[in-house]
């Protein structure tokens, strides 16, 4: 692989001396195998299926229109075992320290009566909720799921830039990735030992019914509608979990309890894995314009009788002003010092911070505490005279409003550019998720973020960035000499709750070769004998992809009874022969789960 990494920042995959890092060593000898034209083919492929699946976001605002296939890069960020267990032990002090901060400001407000946090900065965020003050959910639990935004200085340090716990998003991206990837370039995979991640949708539904006031409670997902940025990944998470995907309209309460209209008729709701913020999910309590959310919803929340994720009022805890005594928040609760470290924060309600704020500014970042996806931000050194001019206007005409922070030179990571044909290094972040149950549950990686922008520092899908599949090893490198990788057994051949099946080793959802040769161990054969088999079998699966956006001809009615044991011939041979598939997570328009959906998407170029 041509690359240059350079030295100004630090690069994931290539250490400062040029040579490639154990863990990326796999990775790399399969792109130089594969080479640069085959490499961008498969790449086309992928943008294909995210459009045949409608993998999009939405961009508000914006002349050319909204809705966009999520760009993706197909070099994969790999994190190796002992480094994600430095994160992972440092995310879970993260989030227990803050559950514990919500759990006190909204009712004894201890950590603000002894002085660590001032309860001006608190009692004046606008996400912090009177109306629930007193009010303890469910197990005291506050983060169900949260989403915290990781970088890496030049020195490779892990830093945390900002926590998300109203309604973290871009986990279904996370999943489609990782989907995608082990059909597109499955022999990437061979031997590596990359933990799966396609359990999430069951762990976060395990998570949800157990905060449920009911046993056997029934969960829904809430969300504001289709036209809404992250509508793709509320039903998405609907869908594999199981549960309906609800709107405002579709809940309604009655005898202090809350309702879900059905055609068999009304049924009552304990769980509301809620997508529609603070103000417009009751308009008896918040915003009275609103027709988002359901009108007594909070009243109910106080009596106990539904339980709410995240709860009511979080957003206080990633106010990214507050977000600066997360440290001493995991001093005071826990007695401990904080396993990842912050970036230096300045904040503007602090006059003497301010005045280095105003008197810096063309070297600092600025943001808008209430903003989120890479809006309200001020880069100095890439702003112009005017630009920082017109920015601190509004600084001091609200200083409580705005952070500031140095500029981190983000790592780099080798990325492709189609335009080119060539592997460039470009800015990333991460974005782990966290299911706050007990015990703690982190999906192995996370997002990862790419500026896809020449350049650029800036991540967010909105502002022009993509996303990677992140592998966490089950290992420290380099590649495991053993057979079948871990991702293979859980990615492909199903997590539990995600496609309970079994796969040869280089079907992975598309195409097959025979299971008995699949099977056969490389270690029988010479290293040269069991590349050329490993590229002829993905050759084949890459053909068969091609060949499955046709769609099949139809099933005779005779054979219709046979398809439970058989492989059809137009379905990509997606299991094993004499094996039926176990029913997943249900569909309920359609009865049918998600997987079958992206199977008859991806036979008939997505429509029908």
């Amino acid at each position: 692989m041509k690359y240059e990494p350079g030295s100004r920042f630090f690069d994931e995959m290539f250490t400062a001396q040029g040579e490639v890092r154990p863990h990326y060593q796999g990775v790399l000898d399969y792109l130089d195998r594969l080479g640069v034209r085959e490499f961008q083919r498969r790449h086309e492929l992928l943008d294909v299926a995210f459009r045949n699946q409608g993998i999009t976001f939405t961009v508000y605002g914006d002349a050319q229109g909204t809705e966009r296939t999520f760009p993706f890069d197909p070099v994969p960020r790999i994190i190796p075992a002992s480094e994600w267990a430095h994160v992972e032990a440092g995310l879970t002090q993260r989030v227990k320290a803050l559950n514990a901060f919500l759990r006190d400001i909204y009712s004894a407000a201890e950590i603000l009566g002894d002085g660590v946090i001032p309860a001006e900065l608190v009692y004046t965020s606008v996400h912090f909720r009177r109306e629930v003050h007193g009010v303890m959910p469910p197990q005291g639990l506050y983060t169900h799921i949260v989403g915290t935004d990781l970088i890496r200085d030049e020195q490779g340090e892990y830093l945390v830039l900002e926590d998300n716990l109203r309604s973290p998003s871009g986990v279904s991206y996370l999943m489609a990735n990782r989907q995608a990837m082990t059909r597109i370039y499955p022999g990437m995979f061979e031997n590596q030992g990359v933990r799966p991640v396609q359990q999430y949708a069951t762990e976060l539904q395990k998570l949800l019914s157990s905060v449920s006031p009911r046993e056997h409670g029934t969960v829904v997902v809430l969300t504001p509608g289709m036209y809404n940025s992250a509508y793709f990944e509320h039903a998405f998470l609907a869908q594999q979990m199981g549960v309906e995907l609800v709107e405002g309209r579709d809940l309604f309460v009655d005898s202090g309890r809350v309702w879900m209209r059905t055609t068999g008729g009304r049924q009552q709701v304990d769980v509301i894995y809620r997508r529609v913020d603070d103000d417009f999910l009751d308009s008896l309590a918040f915003r009275r314009d609103s027709s988002l959310g359901v009108p007594g919803l909070v009243e109910v929340y106080r009596q106990g009788r539904v339980a709410i994720a995240n709860a009511i009022g979080t957003g206080v805890a990633d106010d990214k002003a507050v977000y600066a005594y997360v440290p001493d928040m995991i001093r005071y609760y826990l007695n401990e010092e904080p396993i990842l470290n912050n970036v230096p924060t300045f904040l503007g309600w602090n006059a003497e911070h301010l005045d280095h704020m105003l008197a810096n500014a063309p070297e600092l970042v600025f943001k808008a505490v209430g903003e989120a996806g890479g809006y309200g931000m001020l880069i100095g050194p890439a702003a112009t005279a005017a630009e920082i001019s017109e920015y601190l206007e509004k600084v001091r005409a609200n200083p409580r409003e705005f952070i500031a922070q140095p500029v981190v030179g983000l790592s780099r990571h080798p990325t492709f550019y189609p335009d080119s044909a060539e592997f460039e290094g470009a800015h990333i972040d991460l974005r782990p998720y966290v299911l706050c149950g007990d015990p703690v549950t982190i999906v192995p990686g996370g997002l990862t973020r790419v500026a896809l922008r020449r350049g650029s520092l800036v991540v967010n899908s909105s502002q022009g960035g993509g996303s990677k599949d992140t592998w966490v090893l089950d290992h420290d490198g380099p590649a495991l000499p053993s057979g079948m990788s871990q991702l293979m057994q859980g990615d492909v051949t199903g997590a539990p709750g995600f496609q309970a099946q079994s796969q040869s080793q280089f079907q992975g959802g598309f195409g097959s070769v025979p299971i008995d040769a699949a099977q056969e161990p490389h270690g029988a054969l010479s290293p040269e004998h069991a590349q050329r088999r490993e590229r002829v079998a993905e050759e084949a699966q890459i053909e068969a992809y091609e060949q499955s956006h046709d769609p099949p001809p139809p099933t005779p009615p005779d054979a219709k009874q046979h398809q439970s044991q058989s492989q059809s011939q137009s379905g990509g041979g997606r299991q094993s022969q004499g094996q039926s598939r176990s029913q997943g997570p249900v569909d309920s328009p359609g009865g049918h789960s998600y997987q079958q959906q992206l199977e008859k998407d991806e036979l008939t170029g997505g429509e029908g």
